[in-house]
């Protein structure tokens, strides 16, 4: 298996680029995501995942291990192959995808191009379990750029709660209650979840 490839750019693309490696060029597919973080770079490291068929072995590159995770867990879906995950990911950033996993929202999942309804209940039934474990990584949920929040969950991992459970409380309970006027308010009815 080939972990990362780390080398001189020599061809790059929305789509793929060529990494030059000791002599040898690789061909190593991308998701938009990484093209973004990887555009003005000349020389890069990418982590990567063979997917190998009968009559193909295909290098998928990632910018970090978060996305590469991801699409590892993607392919683990029926009906979804690494074209239709490294789609997932073009469309969605990693933040993005974990927060429609664990808040069962499959319409964001079914704007993806190639996902129908089906699909969509099946990349959450079969990741939740999985992201929320974090099989040794850390999934978060985003939350935003927001004083209240950040303080009510700096005030629960003061309590001994862990921070993704924190921050998925909070997530939950802003959602459901978008005028929580004061710190107070958010941490009780986080706890509530909590407990």
């Amino acid at each position: 298996m080939i972990a990362y490839v780390k080398g001189q750019i020599t061809h790059k693309n929305p789509t793929f680029v060529y990494v030059e490696c000791g002599g040898v060029g690789y061909h190593i597919n991308i998701s938009l995501n990484t093209y973004s973080r990887i555009e003005k770079s000349d020389s890069i490291k990418l982590l990567t995942h063979l997917v190998v068929k009968e009559d193909s072995h295909t290098l998928f590159g990632f910018y970090d291990s978060e996305e590469r995770d991801l699409f590892v867990h993607l392919l683990s879906v029926s009906g979804i192959g690494p074209n239709t995950a490294r789609i997932v990911l073009s469309s969605l950033n990693p933040a993005e995808v974990k927060h429609a996993i664990l808040s069962d929202d499959e319409m964001t999942f079914r704007q993806v191009k190639g996902i129908g309804a089906k699909t969509a209940k099946q990349i959450i039934l079969d990741l939740k379990n999985k992201i929320t474990k974090g099989s040794g990584t850390t999934f978060q949920l985003p939350i935003r750029d927001n004083t209240l929040q950040e303080e009510a969950l700096s005030a629960l991992l003061a309590l001994g709660f862990s921070k993704q459970s924190v921050i998925k409380a909070i997530s939950d309970v802003c959602k459901v209650n978008p005028d929580l006027a004061n710190v107070e308010s958010i941490i009780k009815a986080s706890l509530k979840k909590l407990s």
